[in-house]
């Protein structure tokens, strides 16, 4: 189907697309390349009555097997990243890594904590993604975002509402397109060492080798998930082709052919059991979406 210029697929599989390399199929789906394609894109949907599902990276989500109803809308063609003086502003879809190595690249510190982290801009403004001790609320000074009614509106920092995995965007309905951060200088070879620190790091503890979500739960108060889990003799337990990681608890790996249902089924398990075993509620970081 064409809309204008703009393709879109219908009853395609996000599972190629999905840093998992699970999910459903979706109703309809495109890729736009410009802002304003992504406004037409809104517009079609808002006009013909489909719910609209906006990704980046799919890098913290699950998607179930029976996929989504309506416009899926991946934004990973929208990467642009410019510099100005101490700022980098960059497109929602653009690359966290690609972004914390442009900082570097520019002797601008502030991104190490990101090299690492395969999600999009969009993705971390919207979860306030953080790692290794910084976040995106350190260093975020404003984000633009189209409005359920087609404004084109900036939200400066204290607009943002930032909070633990948490901004306004989880409840304003806005479609993040660009953010803009402000870092500060250093010396490239200092930023670099410390990237590669928190690399070492993620090599040595999480299961780089399976594709997975990352950490799949939020910190609970007094508690780390990842030690809940281990103590509840949790690693190696699998449903499907979906196995909680013998190298890091807080993760979950697809390790061949694993399902959203997967997915979504062994961490209700853990859920349970962590409960069970020591009250405690574990909170899901990842998202879960879509039909049975």
């Amino acid at each position: 189907m064409k809309l204008d210029d703009i393709t879109i697929f219908e009853q395609t599989a996000l599972a190629p697309y999905a840093h998992t390399q699970v999910g459903g199929t979706v109703e309809y789906l495109a890729i736009p390349k410009t802002l304003l394609a992504l406004q037409k894109l809104l517009n079609w949907a808002k006009t013909n009555g489909h719910e609209i599902h906006i990704f980046g990276r799919l890098s913290n989500l699950v998607v179930r097997n029976g996929g989504l109803k309506g416009l899926s809308i991946l934004l990973h063609e929208l990467r642009d990243i410019h510099v100005d003086q101490n700022t980098i502003t960059a497109d929602a879809g653009a690359d966290l890594i690609l972004v914390a190595e442009t900082a570097m690249e520019n002797n601008l510190t502030g991104l190490e904590w990101a090299a690492g982290i395969p999600g999009s801009v969009g993705g971390a403004i919207f979860m306030n993604a953080g790692a290794y001790g910084g976040q995106a609320s350190m260093v975020t000074v404003s984000a633009t975002a189209i409005m359920p009614n087609g404004e084109l509106k900036r939200f400066p920092a204290e607009k943002l509402d930032f909070d633990y995995r948490q901004s306004v965007f989880q409840t304003n309905g806005g479609v993040i397109v660009s953010a803009t951060f402000a870092l500060l200088p250093d010396n490239k070879q200092n930023i670099q060492s410390r990237m590669d620190d928190n690399n070492f790091k993620r090599a040595n503890k999480q299961p780089l080798n399976y594709p997975s979500n990352g950490s799949v739960f939020k910190r609970p108060e007094g508690f780390f998930a990842g030690k809940l889990i281990m103590d509840s003799e949790l690693q190696g337990v699998r449903i499907g082709g979906v196995e909680v990681s013998k190298k890091h608890a807080g993760f979950m790996v697809n390790i061949g052919n694993g399902t959203g249902n997967d997915y979504e089924d062994l961490i209700h398990f853990v859920q349970k059991t962590v409960k069970t075993k020591f009250g405690v509620t574990l909170e899901t970081e990842v998202r879960i979406m879509g039909e049975r």
